[in-house]
């Protein structure tokens, strides 16, 4: 196992060259001041993992006249359970040298550009992830005030977010949709919104709604229920032939809405509808809708099990019962997928609207959390820092 030393002039730039020499989940084994910076030593964790694997070394045998043929001694289970053992303490000392790094860079930021410090405060609080905002406040220009620092954020948010603009959305555009995403987010609500809209504007005639969601109970009677007093028809798909047939004698709809079956992001059967809607060159653009009051971990991981292939939107929903949008700007953003609609509300059609990237970035700053029991303490900072640090961050321009 090789240990290496890292010498930079802070902490900061010395943890990026350790990211950069041995990767994002290395072992930091010490760290300690030294004239003109500070000394880092880390250690590969892939190497550490290695010694882990590696059985106990056997006394070579001792010099015989007559040949050996004894099987290879087996490793002692206790000795593989004393090796993980060891490995995970490595792994939980990392995790505190790691905190007292993010507190180290912490103070090195708030004694040197304090109102950098104060932005990545102020994001952290909003929902926004801890490497988003690091990057992102670190772009803000010098010799900005606090609100300078704000204002110049919200500008860098509102002109990153990607939102469908007004003309090009899928009611006036048409097509055909697949709604996705997990159990009671607003799928079949949304479904009925834009339906009606679009009936509004284009007839009834224009539309048809057809629901893979064959596995709930009334999941099928509620959408018809929403068709008939639209005057709209509802069809059923229960298999990937069943929905080609369908969308073949659709053909001539200007929109067709695929209502589809819900399910947890980690369910097996995520993947098997991504096929059934992505397969055979079905001409399906599938949106997946974010729940608005969900965390930004769960978000992320929502996006990344439902992405798949044809995924070419999102919706956020229940943007009314959000505290903060933070961690959904982020997550939507970080995606580079565009932001169809945003969601309010159950009324039908009248609470769903264009994304607006202005709206929801004040909408993020603006909501009230200063009595909230989850805004975290200066001191408390470094740990949260530490505890939300993904391997990969990015931002706007960086």
């Amino acid at each position: 196992m090789v240990v290496r030393k890292f010498f930079a002039s802070n902490t900061k730039e010395a943890l990026r060259m350790v990211r950069e020499a041995l990767g994002a989940d290395a072992l930091i084994l010490a760290n300690r001041p030294m004239p003109g910076g500070v000394e880092i030593m880390a250690v590969a964790e892939h190497e550490v993992d290695a010694v882990a694997a590696r059985p106990p070394a056997t006394p070579p045998e001792q010099k015989s006249s007559r040949p050996r043929s004894d099987p290879p001694a087996a490793v002692h289970p206790g000795d593989l359970a004393v090796t993980q053992e060891l490995l995970e303490e490595v792994r939980t000392l990392r995790g505190m040298v790691e905190g007292q790094l993010a507190g180290f860079a912490w103070r090195e930021l708030a004694a040197s550009s304090p109102v950098q410090a104060e932005v990545v405060k102020e994001m952290l609080v909003r929902g926004f992830g801890a490497g988003f905002a690091r990057a992102l406040a670190a772009q803000v220009p010098a010799g900005q005030t606090f609100a300078q620092a704000i204002r110049w954020i919200k500008a860098a948010l509102i002109n990153s977010l990607k939102c469908v603009p007004a003309g090009q959305d899928i009611v006036n555009r048409g097509g055909v949709y697949a709604l996705v995403g997990p159990t009671g987010v607003g799928k079949t609500t949304t479904v009925a919104k834009l339906a009606a809209s679009c009936t509004l504007q284009h007839g009834p005639s224009q539309v048809a709604l057809v629901t893979t969601d064959t596995y709930r109970i009334g999941a099928v009677d509620q959408l018809r229920i929403y068709g008939k007093i639209l005057g709209v028809p509802v069809y059923a798909a229960k298999d990937e032939d069943d929905l080609k047939v369908t969308l073949a004698e659709l053909h001539g709809r200007r929109l067709v809405l695929i209502d589809t079956v819900g399910m947890g992001q980690r369910d097996r059967r995520v993947a098997e509808q991504v096929a059934l809607l992505s397969g055979h060159g079905k001409p399906v653009d599938r949106l997946l809708l974010l729940s608005a009051v969900s965390q930004g971990e769960t978000l992320e991981d929502v996006l990344r099990n439902y992405r798949g292939e044809g995924l070419s939107g999102c919706i956020l929903t229940k943007v009314d019962e959000a505290l903060s949008l933070g961690g959904a700007i982020d997550v939507v953003m970080r995606s580079g997928l565009p932001l169809h609609y945003v969601a309010n509300g159950q009324r039908v059609p009248e609470d769903i609207h264009l994304a607006n990237a202005m709206y929801l970035v004040e909408r993020a700053f603006r909501s009230e959390v200063r009595g909230s029991g989850f805004r975290p303490a200066a001191e408390e900072i470094p740990l949260l820092i530490a505890a939300r640090s993904p391997a990969v961050t990015s931002a706007p321009g960086a």
